[in-house]
């Protein structure tokens, strides 16, 4: 299938610019009061500090956000997919913007007078990786903006999890999209997002979200279950659910169907975007109408190709060779 006839994805997400570093040690976390493994909002100061203390030659800049890499990466499958963001005018905008023209994602950005939004993506020796956020223009996105015209075209809107801080946003992104008949799907990002935001995603996904997706530390911080429990209780409020369990790899139920998927063997040197990479391989597989099994089977390759790299984009290079692993998949 062609990637001009597969159903759409629209990503609505936070549009930053990721600077990873690998840090030596967890002193600078210590010393910056970050929890290891947890993404953390900072403000433009913070953001600059922490950027200074990091910065280094070896630091990589890449377009980032979640919902940004998951769109990149289906658009790199062949999927057909859209992105809407905010940004600034300044060159990490510029860069942002150019990057997904690129990678020929179709793009609804908006502009904020405040400067691009920024994660500082800190990579420890056991390849965990830390995410102090500094949301800048990301944050500015408002309810008016998604007007009927932004769904046209798609099948589904795919909501970042980190955007469900704003409620009113979500709100008015979820009514907009049932309004257009466009199936949503949310991925809960971060434990710490769902504990501070329960009741509000609790009735979300029970009255809007067809699709979910989380890891077995969202999963149990939105149900208080085990993964496979958390699985069957949230598959009770939507069409589909996928829970991730790290290296055990992943369960997803539709209605009684219930399919696990193992992972693929992977030297792992930076987890930084695995679960985005997951994502995109799931879509692709969906918006193509393969089977579950090969969804998560898709999924499972891409997310694997992903922490063997530093950041959450693969080069270029290693395209051709997934293509040809997925042929194999869908036989």
């Amino acid at each position: 299938m062609t990637k001009h006839n597969s159903p759409a994805v629209l990503g609505v997400g936070n549009a930053l610019i990721d600077v990873i570093s690998v840090l030596k040690d967890d002193a600078v976390l210590e010393k910056f009061g970050l929890p290891r493994g947890s993404m953390t909002l900072v403000d433009a100061d913070q953001s600059k500090i922490i950027y200074d203390t990091i910065y280094s030659e070896e630091s990589e800049l890449a377009t980032g956000g979640s919902v940004a890499n998951t769109m990149r990466s289906m658009a790199n499958l062949g999927g057909n997919g859209g992105y809407m963001g905010k940004i600034g005018h300044d060159d990490l905008g510029t860069l942002f913007k150019s990057d997904f023209e690129k990678a020929g994602v179709k793009t609804h950005l908006f502009y904020s007078e405040i400067s691009t939004g920024r994660v500082m993506g800190m990579v420890s020796p056991d390849s965990e990786r830390t995410m102090a956020t500094y949301l800048g223009a990301a944050a500015e996105l408002v309810p008016a903006e998604f007007t009927p015209d932004i769904f046209e075209g798609y099948e589904y809107v795919y909501i970042e999890g980190y955007l469900v801080f704003n409620h009113d946003l979500i709100a008015a992104c979820a009514k907009g999209a049932k309004a257009a008949g466009v199936k949503i799907a949310i991925d809960l990002s971060s434990f710490n997002v769902v504990e501070a935001n329960l009741d509000f995603l609790k009735d979300l996904i029970k009255n809007y979200v067809d699709i979910v997706f989380a890891n077995e530390e969202e999963a149990k911080s939105f149900t208080g279950l085990e993964p496979e429990d958390a699985l069957h209780e949230i598959s009770k409020n939507c069409e589909l659910t996928i829970v991730k369990v790290g290296k055990e790899g992943s369960m997803i139920k539709r209605g009684d169907e219930l399919v696990k998927v193992g992972v693929i063997p992977a030297k792992a040197l930076d987890t930084t975007g695995a679960g985005d990479a997951y994502s995109a391989g799931f879509f692709y597989g969906l918006t193509n109408g393969y089977s579950l099994d090969v969804c998560g089977k898709i999924a499972a390759l891409v997310s694997g190709k992903v922490v063997e790299v530093m950041g959450p984009n693969l080069p270029d290079t290693q395209w051709p060779e997934i293509h040809k692993e997925i042929e194999k998949i869908v036989g």
